[in-house]
């Protein structure tokens, strides 16, 4: 099983046993050890490489512990602390990795409630813990482009120098990010004012003009975000043209329809929706299986989404050509089809158990 497996595969866990997790002890057990081992690749039973409760005086605070030091060649590389997995992260759950921090050659900090891990190291100031980490992971919604750096911090390919170097750019890069989050769920008036004075070259910004142009931003920015997604959409599965036809509700065998798909494989017409809602598919189902093992598969009938593009492991159907009704299908564990009626796309996450457990019959 490769690294990214391995991660998939301790998300799952999270997700299925964090409403039995309620202690911290519960949650150092359950959900850090196995990072610590099967993701970072140390040994947790080994106390040359991995110390719990670890113990260095700081000041007045004597005898104060760390949960876990990570150790190479005798030396305390990174420190983690941890809190139970019900509660939130704040900077007050910090406060012994700061003190601990400037006392040990430790360059790397991590806070975690075992589904969120916030690495931290000393960008602004020498042997100083930062105020804000520089990478944050969280297993409950991977982000792909951080997982090589997260390799870096693994014990096959430890390279906590290229880390740091890269550090400074993660964290001006996620600042960013959230600051463009922020700025289009709630623009700010310097932001609305920026983009104002780019379609009125000569007119007053005024308050008025603040209110009246603010939802416009947040409206634009909306809408470009969609067009940038929907573009890529159709430039990767291209599209066609047919005529809508109904399908009732029902239920059905997905080993009966196969030669009926295999069959379907011309004068097909692929919709937004449809691709939308192979999105939102593949966005519940992905917590199970990579994100390329589910593809997706257009029929006259309906819209297939499969896992490992096999049309014998069938995810869900969409079958979205009525013009009045939209359903989805699911599958039980016998492949047998149950449609549920759609009001919406976001519809489809109320069958998201369904959907995963799809995807877990196939997986054994």
């Amino acid at each position: 099983m490769d690294f990214n497996d391995r991660l998939a595969e301790l998300a799952a866990k999270v997700r299925s046993q964090r409403d039995s997790i309620q202690t911290e002890e519960a949650t150092k057990n359950a959900f850090v050890m196995p990072f610590i081992s099967a993701i970072l690749g140390y040994d947790v039973f080994d106390p040359t490489e991995v110390v719990p409760e670890f113990v260095a005086d700081v000041g007045v605070k004597k005898g104060e512990k760390v949960d876990y030091a990570i150790m190479r060649d005798g030396a305390v590389q990174m420190l983690i602390e941890c809190k139970k997995s019900s509660g939130p992260l704040t900077m007050e759950h910090a406060s012994q990795l700061y003190r601990y921090f400037s006392v040990t050659n430790a360059r790397i900090a991590i806070l975690t409630n075992g589904e969120t891990y916030q690495f931290y190291t000393d960008l602004d100031s020498p042997n100083r813990m930062d105020e804000k980490p520089f990478l944050v992971l969280d297993l409950n919604d991977i982000d792909e482009t951080l997982l090589p750096e997260l390799r870096k911090l693994t014990k096959e390919s430890f390279d906590v120098d290229s880390v740091i170097t890269a550090a400074e750019e993660l964290k001006y890069i996620g600042g960013i990010k959230r600051t463009l989050a922020a700025q289009f769920k709630d623009p700010e008036k310097e932001w609305v004012r920026f983009f104002f004075n780019r379609v009125h070259n000569n007119k007053q910004f005024t308050n008025r003009m603040q209110e009246q142009f603010t939802p416009l931003v947040m409206k634009a920015a909306s809408q470009y975000l969609n067009d940038q997604v929907n573009e890529r959409l159709k430039t990767a599965l291209g599209s066609g043209s047919q005529e809508p036809e109904t399908e009732e509700a029902g239920s059905e065998s997905a080993e009966e329809a196969v030669q009926e798909e295999q069959d379907d494989d011309t004068g097909i017409v692929t919709t937004l929706e449809e691709l939308e809602g192979h999105q939102i598919v593949k966005a519940i189902a992905c917590s199970e299986v990579k994100p390329q093992r589910i593809v997706q598969r257009d029929s006259k009938s309906y819209f297939a989404i499969l896992l490992d593009d096999n049309n014998r492991k069938p995810i869900a159907r969409l079958h979205f050509n009525s013009k009045s009704k939209k359903h989805l299908g699911v599958f039980d564990a016998d492949k047998k089809e149950t449609r549920h009626l759609l009001s919406s796309l976001d519809d489809i996450y109320l069958h998201a158990e369904a959907i995963r457990g799809a995807v877990r019959n196939y997986l054994g």
